[in-house]
């Protein structure tokens, strides 16, 4: 990839890319891919749908880069199309989990692999990063959302404010009711 891509702005970067140019979206993903991801995983609790919901928001980021507003951050307006992309995949996932419940079992079961825990400190470690991965995605909306944004991607309170369009105050108690609500599932479920 040219050097000179990697110093033009976002905006820029998108408007070269409307016009036509492949390698302006292409840095555009390269400096954006990591955070989203780190947001979408934390949201959906599945590194594998994470990655698929990467590039989803990238997909749907390019067909509406007509309508980035060059004004605002990148990555906010991508984070949105994430969390967007998170909300969909939540519901979809619910849709199908009412529908499994309502088909018929053939007793045709798959057989399953057996999970043994590897013996090290590793091991407990990616379990225990699993199982926090999983205690967030089952936040509320709401709560989960604030929670990425400010512990995982490190936005600030008036970031995450303007991200989700909502007040300050709004971020910050909700940001206290996700780690108290994170908190007590992780005491009900200590494993």
């Amino acid at each position: 990839m040219s050097n000179d891509y990697a110093e033009l702005s976002d905006g820029d970067l998108a408007a070269l890319s409307v016009a036509g140019r492949q390698i302006a979206f292409a840095e555009i993903v390269r400096r954006h891919r990591e955070p989203l991801y780190r947001i979408i995983v934390a949201n959906v609790a599945d590194a594998d749908e994470a990655l698929d919901l990467v590039q989803e928001t990238f997909v749907a980021a390019y067909r509406a880069l007509r309508r980035y507003d060059a004004v605002r951050p990148m990555r906010g307006w991508l984070i949105t199309i994430a969390l967007n992309k998170c909300r969909d995949w939540a519901r979809r996932r619910k849709v199908r989990r009412i529908l499994s419940f309502a088909l018929p079992l053939d007793g045709a079961a798959e057989a399953v692999a057996e999970d043994r825990p590897l013996h090290d400190i590793e091991a407990a470690d990616r379990e225990e990063l699993v199982r926090t991965r999983r205690a967030i995605a089952a936040l509320p909306a709401t709560l989960r959302e604030v929670l990425v944004l400010r512990a995982i991607d490190g936005q600030s309170q008036a970031e995450a404010a303007a991200t989700l369009g909502v007040t300050e105050k709004a971020i910050e108690t909700r940001l206290r009711r996700a780690r108290a609500k994170l908190a007590e599932q992780l005491d009900r479920d200590p494993r």
